[in-house]
């Protein structure tokens, strides 16, 4: 039954019913919604009320092609009329997945073998934990588990990926991180470099602090080391010249997997398919979402190299691999992926990343280079971030941290930009879809700027 439902009810039949992920819960029982979205065209959206906003953040991270694909829904139509649904267990399958599993893997980075689907980048995440420890089992290595993360990186929010991350909000109140899961330090260069230190220098020291982890911990126990390319909810970390080499390094020499988590630089977002291709980065395992559909479906995947296939396919006899999902391998999903990838191509949107990154990144560095409140302008490809400071030499952070990026993202709501304020620090972060126009980047920086500005003459 459809009722109609008008525009003034919406936020609070949300308010009284609906329960927000990452909001303050009696926050929004109490005054509802910021916005009520209902529709979305390219880089632009509408609320309920016709108001319309540009969308600097494609969603969270995702919508890469843009709202309003005809291309996607299509495909996801015909999908629908032709085979909904079918499962993959005991060695059924459908046509999609294994033409998109082709697809992928002819894409990836060298060495990549076989797609484990999923629907979110927290269960592949979750599911790479187990991977791990059958790998270790299997080569009759019990002990060998541990997984290293990094500070203030985002690897979803289930138990397992939850533990991964390190974000301490993701932690308190879900007795978290789960054993077996230790923390390594970011390559955030602002708050952890130190004084003179240069990229060198810098990536030498990270890289020895994990040698130290792993021996201290014993490499007979640490089975891998999982890391975002870019970290992108942490703060759009991009690492400095000669890190990933000298990480990979030390994992080498420990016999320790890496895990490359591409769920927000994959499909295009750095300019390349991969961010791991970008920045030198050769992973065992490689986790995706968001982008491989741009959100327009739910779909996750486990990239998984030929190294670690042939131990799991080898070595595990008879025995059935207990794992997957109801909704592995959905061919509708896997059909809207592979429409995804075609927009992609056809419409050599990975070129244009290359391009637009290079705007986004003047107009930050134009905007924000020298304001008051500015510790640092980032980014890479088409993602960037700006970090505001309380005093900037040397840097000390906002008490409570998160106010000020969260208020500059207030007022830049209110003149019809949406940015996002990143967790456990005072900053702001870019991600718009591929499909902007380079006088829309303008506008959302120039917003940004005009809501800093609002903000630091409150500060001062």
């Amino acid at each position: 039954m459809t009722t109609t439902t008008s525009t003034d009810a919406l936020g609070d039949i949300d308010r009284r019913h609906v329960f927000h992920p990452f909001s303050v819960l009696g926050e929004h029982e109490a005054k509802g919604p910021r916005r009520v979205i209902v529709a979305g065209q390219g880089s632009t959206l509408t609320d309920d009320q016709g108001r319309t906003y540009l969308d600097a953040m494609a969603g969270l991270w995702c919508v890469n092609v843009g709202y309003g694909r005809v291309e996607l829904a299509d495909a996801m139509r015909a999908q629908a009329l032709k085979l909904p649904y079918y499962h993959s267990f005991t060695s059924m399958a459908t046509d999609t997945p294994a033409l998109l599993a082709q697809r992928i893997i002819d894409m990836a980075p060298a060495g990549m073998s076989k797609v484990l689907y999923g629907n979110s980048g927290s269960d592949a995440n979750d599911t790479q934990v187990k991977l791990v420890r059958m790998y270790n089992n299997l080569l009759g290595r019990p002990e060998k588990k541990k997984i290293i993360s990094r500070a203030r990186g985002y690897h979803g929010v289930s138990l397992a990926s939850a533990s991964l991350s390190g974000l301490p909000g993701m932690h308190r109140h879900f007795d978290l991180p789960l054993d077996g899961v230790r923390h390594t330090r970011a390559p955030h260069r602002l708050w952890e470099a130190q004084p003179g230190e240069d990229d060198a220098a810098f990536s030498a020291r990270l890289a020895a602090e994990l040698d130290a982890l792993i021996v201290a911990e014993g490499p007979e126990t640490v089975a891998a080391f999982i890391a975002e390319p870019v970290q992108a909810a942490g703060g759009v970390i991009v690492p400095p010249d000669g890190y990933w080499a000298a990480i990979q390094e030390v994992l080498r020499r420990h016999d320790v997997l890496l895990i490359a988590d591409e769920v927000v630089t994959g499909f295009g977002r750095l300019g390349t398919w991969f961010g791991s291709q970008r920045l030198g980065i050769e992973p065992d395992l490689m986790t995706v979402a968001k982008g491989i559909t741009s959100a327009y479906v739910p779909l996750s995947a486990c990239i998984v190299s030929e190294k670690v296939w042939r131990v799991l396919a080898d070595r595990n006899g008879d025995a059935t691999f207990s794992h997957g999902y109801t909704y592995t391998s959905h061919p509708i999903a896997c059909a809207t992926a592979m429409a995804n990838l075609d927009v992609i191509e056809r419409d050599g949107l990975l070129d244009r990343v290359a391009v637009l990154g290079e705007r986004l990144q003047q107009r930050l560095h134009d905007a924000f280079d020298g304001h008051s409140l500015v510790g640092d302008v980032r980014g890479i490809g088409l993602v960037g971030a700006v970090e505001f400071v309380a005093a900037q030499d040397p840097p000390a952070r906002f008490d409570p941290i998160g106010s000020v990026a969260a208020r500059v993202t207030h007022e830049a709501l209110e003149r019809g930009v949406i940015t996002r304020a990143l967790p456990e620090g005072d900053t702001i972060s870019f991600s718009p879809p591929f499909v902007v126009t380079e006088e829309e980047i303008d506008r959302m920086v120039a917003v940004a700027r005009e809501a800093a500005d609002v903000v630091a003459a409150e500060v001062a």
